[in-house]
């Protein structure tokens, strides 16, 4: 089959690969129909999560036929239409009956303190092999597929697989109560979604901050007030939008983009920690290696949380769905704990969360549809890469077609 494949930082290609195959009695085999492009993707390709083994599958976000069970997936058949959630739980350990799937104790090889297990991901994640690819191997299948309605189709499905459930997750950890005043940094595919969740929540006003006029355009459309950084203060022009207060609850829907080094500004840090491609060799290829020494993102707090702490109204609450290394060492924690602030943050617990949203989408309560811009086969995924890393204009969603 073929399938994308990480070789090392800045070096991804199409490969053949071999076909997968049961190898628990809980496993399924899903043909994938569609997959999509992360920019979580970014962070394993440009080295800002390390721990990569060569030779993984990418991509954690799928929907497909299942196409063979193990003799302990008794919920599901060959046939059946399934969701693939980013990240894999059990459904028997005391996390996963709490709802913290993320976090559950059998999923993940290395050991139940070791965290979340998620498809494509460093070794600290499995790893597992990921979805972009024409079959995969779903662990734990009973306990972590979602069979799918007619009625939902693929377009908006492959929305349910990650970001629509991070992007509602973001808003929950943020607690967003009725006429809530959120402030939403990144308007990237996450950070729609969790404009779109804190108002169906009841937020009262939402605004989002980036600086791709694109994004910014997709949030204004959805009915927030939005900032661009490269023309204002985003703290400045949050507290004169707010009568000086300061937002109920902020939600950093970007992470490790947003880190910067003391000596450079937010915009030169994230050139710096981004990859771009190389068009002659048709790989991602990151502009200073993470590891050498000269980008140092454990010097300060990335900029996204120095802005949250000061945009957020005193007792508010700072909501981390971004994605962060393991390394990062610093936040504000003075000022935050001197302002009463309450932090949450972590990894969507994707089995909980999902299921509403499907329903949501099925009874056509909410269209996900506007975030997909692109959709892709996979013959085309390295130059759908590329365009994706650039952040070219309406790039916003990839999906890519087996």
């Amino acid at each position: 089959m073929k399938a994308v494949v990480f070789h090392g930082i800045g070096d991804i290609r199409l490969d053949t690969v071999p076909d997968p195959t049961i190898e628990q009695p809980t496993d399924a085999i899903v043909r994938i129909t569609s997959s999509a492009i992360c920019g979580t993707d970014l962070h394993m390709i440009r080295g800002t999560m390390p721990g990569m083994a060569p030779g993984t599958i990418l991509g954690h976000e799928a929907v497909g036929i299942v196409e063979e069970v193990g003799r302990n997936a008794r919920n599901l058949a060959r046939g059946d239409r399934v969701l693939v959630p980013s990240t894999i739980s059990c459904g028997f350990c005391s996390y996963c009956r709490a709802g913290y799937t993320a976090q559950c104790d059998t999923a993940n090889p290395n050991g139940p303190l070791a965290g979340t297990a998620f498809y494509g991901g460093p070794k600290t994640t499995g790893p597992f092999n990921g979805l972009q690819a024409q079959y995969a191997r779903t662990p734990l299948a009973h306990a972590s597929l979602i069979r799918l309605p007619d009625s939902v189709d693929d377009d908006r499905a492959i929305l349910l697989s990650d970001i629509f459930p991070t992007g509602y997750f973001g808003a929950q950890l943020a607690e967003v109560q009725l006429g809530d005043t959120v402030a939403v940094f990144g308007a990237g595919p996450v950070g729609q979604f969790a404009i779109a969740s804190a108002k169906l929540m009841g937020a009262g006003r939402v605004i989002a901050v980036d600086r791709i006029a694109s994004r910014l355009e997709m949030a204004r459309q959805q009915g927030a007030e939005v900032i661009n950084f490269d023309e204002d203060d985003p703290v400045q022009a949050i507290l004169e939008l707010t009568g000086g207060i300061g937002v109920d609850r902020v939600i950093d829907a970007v992470g490790v983009d947003a880190v910067r080094a003391e000596k450079g500004a937010a915009a030169q840090s994230q050139k710096d920690a981004q990859g771009q491609f190389d068009e002659e060799r048709k790989e991602i290829v990151p502009q200073q290696n993470p590891h050498d020494g000269n980008w140092q993102p454990g010097s300060g707090p990335s900029q996204v949380l120095r802005w949250a702490v000061k945009a957020v109204a005193k007792a508010g609450t700072v909501s981390i769905i971004g994605v962060y290394p393991e390394g990062d060492r610093f936040f504000p924690i003075g000022e935050a704990m001197n302002r009463n602030l309450s932090i949450k943050m972590g990894n969507c617990n994707h089995r909980s969360i999902t299921p509403k949203l499907v329903e949501l989408v099925r009874n056509d309560s909410f269209d996900p549809i506007g975030v997909l811009t692109q959709r892709e086969p996979i013959m085309n995924a390295i130059d759908a890469y590329k365009a994706f890393d650039a952040r070219e204009s309406g790039w916003v969603k990839v999906k890519l077609e087996p």
